[in-house]
């Protein structure tokens, strides 16, 4: 166990990092950083020492627990090469080899548990080029440490623009491109949503609590059902869509981009399902999508993310919504693909915009933790993941290419380990670009397959949205 610095202040733990961190429970995020140039690992240790350790004390901490039984983060002394590895492949092979290499390589480390007697994080380089990339960065971080916004925002730290490292990254609008009425503010209409918030919050509340004890969805190509699934191997896909595609969808339809590739994704999967069992494609599928509780306005330095009482605060802010996926029936499948991100964005913005529920849930979490303890709250939110089909988390990356130590970023991927689902996906928008990422299930589901349905689900919406002539009044 690394040495434990006895002077520094130990932070309490928050009851989300509590949450997501004990023998119920333990997730981590895998980010994948793609080169274009090949890795020159000699700045490695300096970089770590000097740059990534100092942007939050938890990269230097450990979970302890006090004689209250209270855990608290304890800094510790920090031995690097513990946390950095470099794997040797066999040389002078095919970018190909080199592929399956990375593949099994990411499938073993997505299901090992981060150590937690030291600073729970670690950095893998991999130097051998692959289709993709000339060498590939992999960070592994637990997600008690923060949640992607924070990751995202501690990784910005490390990065600079490429091009000119003098001038900030920026991120897209957050902006809806939907309409406004005037109308919306009558006394009626007021009455209305007040009536309509009571009641939806009350459904969605009482739904998520069901969904975690007692309801479970059914059995198909995406879910197996499986106890322990979170232990079993796991494999991962990635696409890669364009942003000025995904645009023209989100300008012609009047939605969001988390709209387009909300229904983008249930569409590809739902085609996926039928195809593999004919039926499958109208089963009781749910689908948790992770929401950013806070007042987001852009990632912000991680020296305003640490200051008390700070508008877009470090640390684990966000909760589940219970997102029902269309059925192909119901949407009209194949014949008017359009349905599957209007019906996303129907679901997505009345349980966001209209409902309180999420925070209701927040506040039981914290109830049931104090008096069943952590592990009582991590039971709620792994029966909800173990009762579900999938779960979606997307995070926002800049507009601009990012370089890590003068190698600049082709690509940037993650994804989040350690849920007891068959299927995770993770979007990030980067530099033009958005990559959706696959963990899925070994030998049950096949990402190679699933990932062309998806690509032709995009497809099937970016073509009907073209030929479009108007947008659609707003729901």
């Amino acid at each position: 166990m690394e040495n434990i610095v006895q002077e520094a202040i130990s932070a309490p733990v928050s009851p989300a990092g509590q949450f997501l961190s004990n023998s119920v429970l333990s997730l981590s995020v895998i980010a994948v950083l793609e080169t274009e140039v090949p890795i020159d690992d000699s700045q490695t240790m300096s970089l770590l020492k000097n740059v990534f350790l100092p942007i939050n004390p938890r990269f230097s901490s450990i979970m302890v627990t006090n004689e209250d039984g209270e855990q608290r983060w304890k800094r510790v002394e920090v031995r690097l090469e513990d946390h950095v590895t470099v794997p040797v492949f066999a040389a002078g092979m095919s970018s190909e080899f080199y592929d399956k290499c990375l593949d099994d390589y990411l499938s073993k480390i997505a299901t090992e548990h981060l150590p937690q007697s030291r600073p729970m994080w670690e950095i893998h380089i991999i130097k051998y080029p692959t289709s993709h990339a000339a060498g590939n960065v992999i960070f592994k971080l637990h997600h008690s440490l923060g949640d992607g916004f924070s990751l995202m925002g501690a990784l910005l730290s490390c990065l600079q623009r490429a091009d000119n490292p003098s001038l900030p990254l920026t991120f897209p609008s957050t902006q809806s491109h939907t309409k406004k009425d005037g109308k919306n503010f009558s006394m009626c209409r007021t009455v209305h949503k007040f009536f309509s918030t009571v009641h939806n919050t009350a459904s969605d509340f009482s739904s998520s609590i069901i969904k975690s004890c007692l309801i479970e969805d059914d059995k198909t190509p995406i879910r197996s059902g499986q106890h322990g699934v979170e232990f079993l191997p796991a494999g991962i896909e990635t696409m890669t869509f364009s942003l000025d595609h995904i645009k023209q969808i989100r300008s012609k339809l009047g939605v969001t981009l988390n709209d387009v590739i909300s229904g983008t994704i249930f569409l590809g999967t739902r085609l996926y399902m039928e195809t593999l069992s004919p039926g499958s494609g109208n089963a009781n599928s749910t689908s948790l999508v992770l929401l950013n509780t806070r007042m987001f306005v852009g990632y912000k330095s991680i020296e305003e993310m640490v200051e008390p009482n700070a508008d877009s605060p470090w640390g684990n802010h966000f909760a589940f919504l219970n997102i029902p996926v269309p059925k192909l029936r119901d949407a009209s499948g194949a014949e008017n693909p359009l349905q599957f991100v209007f019906k996303a964005r129907q679901i997505i913005r009345r349980k966001r915009m209209s409902s309180f529920a999420v925070y209701l849930t927040a506040k039981y979490l914290q109830l049931v933790s104090k008096f069943r303890g952590a592990k009582g709250a991590s039971k709620y939110i792994h029966g909800t993941m173990k009762n579900t089909s999938m779960g979606i988390t997307n995070v926002m990356g800049p507009i601009e290419q990012m370089a890590l130590a003068n190698h600049p970023v082709k690509g940037l991927y993650f994804v989040v380990t350690g849920a007891p689902q068959s299927l995770m996906v993770g979007v990030i928008s980067y530099a033009g670009k958005l990559r959706v990422a696959l963990l899925v299930e070994k030998d049950f589901i096949d990402p190679r397959k699933l990932k062309p349905h998806i690509e032709h689900a995009f497809d099937m919406i970016f073509k009907a949205a073209c030929s479009r002539r108007t947008s659609p009044p707003e729901n």
